[in-house]
Parts: structure tokens; C-alpha cells; sequence
């Protein structure tokens, strides 16, 4: 049977809930899968902060702030490091494929479960268009005579594909890409540090030249650091992935905090880390820089064809993301079903503990979704957009709140399951919720962010309303631990 939420029988700490088969699926049918060994989930934290948001969207923050922006990157990076520290809290203590929307859910009812768990849904989805979409003109550009929407059929029938068969698919599939992009970006930087260095033939070390010689470190004052702020924030979407992986994990408590844990330097190296190598050795102002900084910096240090090779390591993000996606939106669907809060058909499992219906469906919403983006892309995509512009705030706002409710709660019931606790608790968590609603007060200062506010706002109250509805005519489910 399986375990509800006021359950407490105990079991080896760190290991699944609920027996699986041979095959690391489910053995009676009924539980998801527990086929991700501790490598895969490893690699999918390790390689799930380098999406193609970092290689493609830096270039205009990078325009819009000049080297400030990596201030603007350390801030959305502490921020974030909070978030995923709340989240780990409580995904060690109660491993979920639902993840933070079913720590909503426990924290504050079944409508914030819903809202945030739908809201995240949308999101993967219209994400898996836009990253198919651009993977596809990637191989159009290097396959003229080809259509863009057959490489989008191929993508898309590939991971769908992938996903059905076994989880164990998909942690393989993540662990590649994963482990491409970890010596990509290893190689940026080390190549980085050696030119500013100096150490490089044909290059010399330039000192601080182009961070204080162009404008000086804030040559757009403070509204441009604003925008690459705002630029930055974005970029970090998607990290929420490895703790609804770590559910379908061998040993979900241990692997989850192990994750949660090297989230720091992660995000320090990467994020931080190349933004500082970029300015540092470009002129913030270079229009190759803005149109593709690591192209830019790549061409600097004497890499042949170094546009190419940069449209593989974005081709290899956007694949990876794109498989991310389905999975993660199949996982939160399936949840949400199990929960009552979804069409049933969706709470189904192949004999191996793969949600198929909910990986069909999650995969089909994508495939209409890249149609509107290919034949409607100003019009109907761009409301789609719009409605998910600021659905990851809305997210991490959920994730805050739901860690400042529970915490307490396990303090006074179960202290032994916070394996992994948020620093200076309640202080920091208090000062993620103030940071979360300054960026979205923030972004009423920029057009464009301004109505990706409206638009979300709108999707979440009425997502938020719809579950408050639910939740006053329908008895409550019991949570399950993998729900």
C-alpha cells in the first residue's frame, strides 16, 4: 500500500519508500520508478546550472549592465542558492516527484499545491517549445536543405521516446549531457583564466582595462545593473529538477542533500565565475560580445571556428534541458493526478513505474506549443510567454513560504528528518521572501517585464482560485511520500 503523509513507519534512512523490481521500476505496478542510481542524480545537479539560458541570455545582460553584471549574477546567484537550501530541507525530509508542490500543499493546502504545481507545468512546457524551437534552427543552419520542423519532430519523438521506456533513460541521457557541459564550461574558464593571465600565445593579460576602462564598473548606473539583474534571474530556472529526480532515486534522502550541498560553489563557479572571465577579457560594449560572449571570448584566446563550437555546447544545453523538461513536467503532472488534482487518466504506470500517459501528455502540450511558436510566434506564443514570464518567482516565492511552515512543523514532530537545514533559520528565509518580491517589484520598471507580471499574476490567481474552489467542495487526499 502506500505510505500516506501522517505515515511515519520508519525505514532505513535514505533509502526508497516503497520496494522496487529487478529493474530499478516499481514491482506491483503501482509506485514510481526508484531506477536513478546516485551517479545520474550526481550529474543532473552537477549539469542542471548549466542551461542554455547561461550560454544565450548572458549577452544582453552583459550589454545592459557592462562588468557590474557580475554583481548582478553573485545576487540572483545567493538568492538562488537560498531557494535551493529550502527546497533541500524539505526534499530530504520528505523525498516527492511533486516536489515543492507538494510541500505546498502540506504547508498550506491543496490550492497552493495546485497553483504551484500547475504554474510549474506550463512552464516546463512552453520552455521545452522555445528549447526545440532553437535547437532546431541550430541544425537548420548547419543542414540548410532540412526543415525546422522535422528536427523538432526528431527531439521531441526522441525524448518523449526515451522517457517512456525507463527513468533510468532519462538519468543516462541527463548524465551525457550533464557531463558535456560540466568540461565545456571547465574548459571556458580554465582557457579564461590562463588569457587573463596572460599564459596564452597571442594574448596578454589585460589587467582591469575593460572592467573599470570603458564607463567604469557601472557604466549604465544603476538602472542597467537593474536589467542585468533581472537578466540574471531568469537564467537560473530549471534547478528545481534534481529534487524531483531524487524521488525516483536508490537513496532519495542522501542524494537530494548531497546535491542541495555542492549547490554553492556551483553556482559560484559557473554563474559567477564566467561572467567575471567575460569582462574581464572583453570590452563589455564589443557587439560580439552582446550577440555571443562565449563565442567572443573563445575567438579571443585563438579557438578555430569558435561559433561552431559554441552552437554545440547550446545545441547539448537545449537538448538537455528539453529532456529535463518532459521529465520534470510528467513527474509534477503525475503528482498533482495522484493527489486528486488532475484528469485521472494521467495516474498511470508502465510495469517499469514510468507515468506514460502524464510523460504523452506533457510531451504533446510541447509539440502544440513549438507549432504555436513556428506559425504564431507573435501572437499566441508570445501570450503563452507572457503568462510563464514570471512563473519561476512565483516558485521560489511558494518554496519560501512553504519552508518557513514547515520547518517549524518538523522541529515539533519529526527533528530527526531535517537531514539538511537552512542556514540562520528563520533569517534568511525571511530575507529570500523580501528578495523574491523586490525582483518582482522590480520588474514593474521594464515594458516587457511589466507585462509578463500582468500575465502571470493573472495565470496564478486564477490557477490559485481554481485550487481554493477544489479544495472547499472535495475532500483532501492523502499525500503520499512520492506523490
Amino acid at each position: 500500500m502506500t505510505r500516506t503523509e501522517t505515515s511515519d513507519a520508519p525505514h532505513p534512512p535514505g533509502e526508497p519508500a516503497k520496494p522496487s523490481g529487478p529493474d530499478g521500476g516499481a514491482s506491483d505496478g503501482r509506485s514510481l520508478s526508484h531506477g536513478l542510481k546516485q551517479r545520474h542524480l550526481s550529474m543532473i545537479a552537477l549539469g542542471g546550472v548549466i542551461g542554455a539560458g547561461l550560454f544565450v541570455g548572458s549577452g544582453a545582460g552583459i550589454a545592459a549592465a557592462g562588468p557590474s553584471i557580475v554583481l548582478a549574477y553573485a545576487a540572483s546567484g545567493a538568492l538562488v542558492m537560498l531557494v535551493m537550501r529550502m527546497l533541500g530541507e524539505m526534499s530530504a525530509a520528505r523525498p516527492a516527484s511533486g516536489s515543492f508542490s507538494v510541500h505546498a500543499e502540506r504547508a498550506l493546502g491543496p490550492w497552493a499545491g495546485f497553483a504551484s504545481g500547475w504554474i510549474y507545468w506550463t512552464l516546463l512546457c512552453v520552455a521545452i517549445a522555445t528549447e526545440a524551437t532553437a535547437a532546431a534552427k541550430i541544425m537548420t543552419g548547419w543542414l540548410p536543405g532540412t526543415e525546422q520542423w522535422m528536427w523538432v519532430a526528431l527531439f521531441m519523438i526522441l525524448f518523449c521516446a526515451s522517457n517512456l521506456a525507463a527513468v533510468r533513460n532519462f538519468g543516462e541521457y541527463e548524465f551525457w549531457f550533464a557531463t558535456l557541459k560540466v568540461l565545456a564550461i571547465s574548459a571556458f574558464l580554465v582557457l579564461g583564466v590562463l588569457a587573463i593571465a596572460g599564459l596564452l600565445p597571442g594574448t596578454d593579460a589585460p589587467g582591469s582595462s575593460h572592467l573599470t576602462g570603458d564607463g567604469g564598473f557601472f557604466p549604465t548606473g544603476t538602472d542597467g545593473l537593474i536589467v542585468g539583474l533581472l537578466a540574471s534571474v531568469f537564467a537560473f530556472g530549471g534547478l528545481e529538477t534534481v529534487t524531483i529526480a531524487a524521488a525516483e532515486s536508490e537513496k532519495p534522502v542522501s542524494g537530494v542533500a548531497k546535491a542541495v550541498r555542492t549547490a554553492v560553489w556551483r553556482i559560484a563557479l559557473f554563474y559567477v565565475g564566467s561572467m567575471l572571465v567575460i569582462v574581464t577579457l572583453m570590452p563589455w560594449s564589443d557587439e560580439s560580445v552582446k550577440s555571443g560572449p562565449y563565442a567572443a571570448v573563445l575567438d579571443y584566446v585563438g579557438i578555430p571556428a569558435a561559433a561552431q563550437v559554441m552552437n554545440v555546447v547550446v545545441l547539448i544545453a537545449l537538448l538537455s534541458a528539453m529532456n529535463a523538461n518532459i521529465y520534470g513536467a510528467s513527474r509534477m503532472s503525475y503528482s498533482l493526478v495522484e493527489r486528486g488534482e488532475g484528469p485521472a487518466f494521467l495516474n498511470r504506470l508502465s510495469p517499469q513505474g514510468v507515468p506514460r500517459y502524464a510523460v504523452v501528455a506533457s510531451s504533446f502540450f510541447g509539440f502544440v506549443a513549438v507549432l504555436l511558436n513556428i506559425f504564431w510566434e507573435k501572437t499566441v506564443f508570445t501570450w503563452l510567454l507572457n503568462m510563464v514570464g514570471a512563473a519561476t518567482l512565483v516558485v521560489w516565492g511558494f518554496i519560501a513560504v512553504s519552508q518557513l511552515v514547515t520547518r517549524h512543523r518538523l522541529e515539533r514532530e519529526a527533528p530527526e528528518k531535517l537531514v539538511v537545514r537552512m542556514w540562520l533559520f528563520p533569517g534568511l528565509t525571511i530575507v529570500a521572501v523580501l528578495a523574491i518580491l523586490a525582483v518582482l517589484l522590480l520588474m514593474l520598471r521594464e515594458g516587457d517585464t511589466r507585462t509578463q507580471l500582468a500575465f502571470t499574476a493573472g495565470l496564478t490567481v486564477v490557477l490559485a482560485a481554481v485550487g481554493y474552489a477544489r479544495q472547499r467542495t472535495r475532500p483532501r487526499p492523502a499525500v503520499t511520500e512520492d506523490a
